[in-house]
């Protein structure tokens, strides 16, 4: 099998070449041209912290998925660990194999935590593509690894003019310089969630938050807000005035996007929620400069999929990585 390190990764993954295909993957799971089973989570490092042998350390996902006629299916490993911050290390990291579809042969192992940053970014980068009223003025709450990526892939996807970056801690400083280099378009760190939000036209939330990281009487009209950090019913990044004000809520998958703390707390239901590829299909995505819209991502493994499908041909065709026996 191939493997392929976060450095091989890196050299092969391109932002802009990847929003169509992650934009292919989302019409195929719209359509129920995927084998998406349940991804189980549960918790890790219970017994390892003599001060705390009752408390997990983290929690750990596995996630398949398989797009009809695609030469492999994706098997991804995660683990979420909010202690790593202060440890120095990433929060999630994740790895993903390829098995060759006809045959269950194993085809690679790829660093994933690359490759779920790229395509959760492309979620927002798609979705301001279709659903902001352009030029886009970005306001982030985050100011980790995935608010770089949204910042990054929106970049890519649509004309962005600044950038305002919020965090309750000092990384808002770094994230705001890092992404000022990195994109050539003014990045300032606000004082305050409103500062980030106001007259903002696309708002996106990564955070790890259990409560509303900004109020939602702040939002311009026509503002598109991008909420990628929930993925679990005590997580919450959006109040119920968001929701109230929103002409639609989209959801990356539905059933799951309901069952989230944002969507509890506003009371939706995944009949409420909006498919996202109905919108990249020319369904029923924006229809008047004013309407308040928001997309929600819990983030699918038909993406990751996809995503290391792609990179893996790109690999095959550069003959980058280690080639290993597993006999």
């Amino acid at each position: 099998m191939r493997v392929l390190s976060d450095a091989d990764v890196a050299a092969l993954l391109s932002l802009a070449d990847l929003l169509p295909v992650v934009e292919a993957a989302f019409v195929r799971q719209g359509r129920g041209e995927v084998e998406r089973p349940p991804r189980p989570h549960f918790p890790v490092g219970t017994g390892l912290d003599p001060d705390a042998p009752d408390e997990p350390l983290g929690t750990g996902l596995v996630m398949p998925a398989y797009v009809h006629g695609a030469t492999h299916y994706a098997t991804k490993l995660v683990g979420v660990h909010e202690g790593n911050a202060e440890r120095g290390l990433p929060t999630v990291n994740a790895q993903i194999v390829l098995t060759e579809a006809a045959t269950g042969l194993p085809a690679a192992l790829l660093a994933g935590s690359r490759i779920t940053n790229a395509r959760t970014g492309c979620i927002g980068g798609l979705a301001a593509r279709d659903l902001a009223v352009g030029p886009v003025s970005l306001g982030i709450l985050g100011a980790g690894t995935q608010a770089r990526w949204q910042a990054r892939a929106i970049a890519a996807a649509t004309a962005v003019t600044d950038v305002r970056v919020y965090s309750p801690s000092d990384s808002q400083l770094a994230c705001a310089a890092d992404l000022d280099a990195e994109l050539g378009v003014p990045v300032t760190a606000v004082d305050s969630p409103r500062a980030a939000v106001d007259g903002a036209s696309v708002v996106v939330t990564a955070t790890t938050s259990t409560e509303p990281v900004f109020p939602g009487d702040a939002l311009a009209p026509g503002a598109l807000v991008v909420a990628v950090g929930a993925y679990t019913a005590s997580m919450q990044e959006l109040d119920v005035t968001t929701f109230e004000r929103a002409a639609r809520v989209f959801a990356d998958v539905p059933e799951e996007v309901a069952e989230i703390g944002d969507a509890r707390a506003a009371g939706l239901s995944a009949v409420d929620l909006l498919p996202l590829s109905a919108a990249f299909e020319g369904g029923r995505g924006r229809q008047r400069d004013d309407e308040i819209l928001v997309v929600e991502s819990v983030g699918s493994a038909v993406l990751d999929a996809a995503t290391a499908d792609y990179v893996y041909e790109r690999a095959v065709d550069a003959d980058v990585g280690t080639t290993v026996s597993l006999d």
